[in-house]
């Protein structure tokens, strides 16, 4: 019996230093004083000091959640539109306005501005329009056999920029669009658009080299769920001569409304009346 009670006692000094099962960890006597207190009180817990107050600083800083509660990342801010400069016309790009006298890109009927940035020509358009403004470049003047570049308004509020290709007086879309770095806006009942395309092409009927000079074609007119319609006025405004992308020139073109004060034989009868006015009648 002594010999019995000397093995039993030698097992159990045994467990006790380790050698025999798998003594506490300190991590499991912790998480046993974190669940039953410093004297061996249940329901006693640390609070959580990491994951918990981070979620919740997140949760509440969130501005919108998901369907399944997750907040969304913050969307980046999206770049304004920049205004067009008229102040920079005629000295380092070229402008075309077709409207009132001194009107500008944000008053003129149409607006046009062309600049040369390396290998390419950057393209300013604005019209007092809510459907699209386009850009034609013609051999004679016409329409018809022409490269054009518009800028459409769409359904959904965003401009895009198409490429067209005028047969007759019918303009056909092109599914070859040399645009690039695209942006516009619609603002203020005005479709405003900025777009880069290359100065040298390869040679083919429906794109033109822009180092050669070129008559332009003015336009701009109501659209249809993204699709262009006809022009605003019958016969859009064309320039009186060939324009150079290497030539930068202010030019302006009264519209309809104001060509009429200045015809030759209408400043003529005005005169007239004014003197017969100023000496009275007979």
């Amino acid at each position: 019996m002594a010999l019995v009670r000397t093995a039993v006692h030698l097992c159990a000094l045994l467990v006790q230093s380790g050698w025999m099962g798998v003594a506490a960890s300190p991590t499991d006597e912790g998480a046993l004083r974190a669940g039953h207190g410093e004297h061996g009180d249940p329901g006693h817990q640390e609070p959580h000091k990491d994951s918990y107050s981070t979620f919740a600083s997140e949760f509440l800083e969130s501005k919108y959640l998901s369907d399944d509660g997750y907040p969304f990342p913050t969307a980046p801010p999206v770049d304004p539109f920049a205004k067009i400069k008229v102040s920079d016309c005629g000295i380092t790009k070229g402008c075309i306005r077709y409207g009132k006298p001194g009107c500008d890109a944000e008053t003129c009927d149409y607006f046009l501005s062309y600049r040369r940035i390396g290998t390419d020509v950057e393209f300013e358009l604005s019209a007092d329009t809510d459907g699209w403004v386009a850009v034609g470049f013609s051999s004679d003047k016409k329409m018809g056999g022409d490269d054009v570049m518009g800028c459409v308004h769409d359904d959904n509020g965003r401009v895009r920029i198409h490429h067209f290709y005028n047969v007759g007086q019918w303009a056909k879309e092109i599914k070859r669009n040399p645009a690039r770095d695209e942006e516009g806006i619609f603002e203020n009942n005005r479709v405003t658009c900025r777009f880069k395309r290359p100065l040298y092409v390869p040679r083919e009927e429906t794109l033109v080299d822009l180092h050669l000079s070129w008559y332009y074609l003015f336009a701009w007119g109501p659209a249809i769920q993204g699709s262009i319609t006809r022009h605003d006025i019958d016969s859009p405004p064309v320039s009186d001569h060939m324009i150079s992308i290497y030539k930068y020139e202010d030019l302006f073109m009264p519209s309809t409304a104001y060509q009429t004060f200045n015809s030759p034989l209408c400043l003529l009868l005005i005169v007239a009346l004014t003197f017969y006015l100023l000496m009275g009648s007979p």
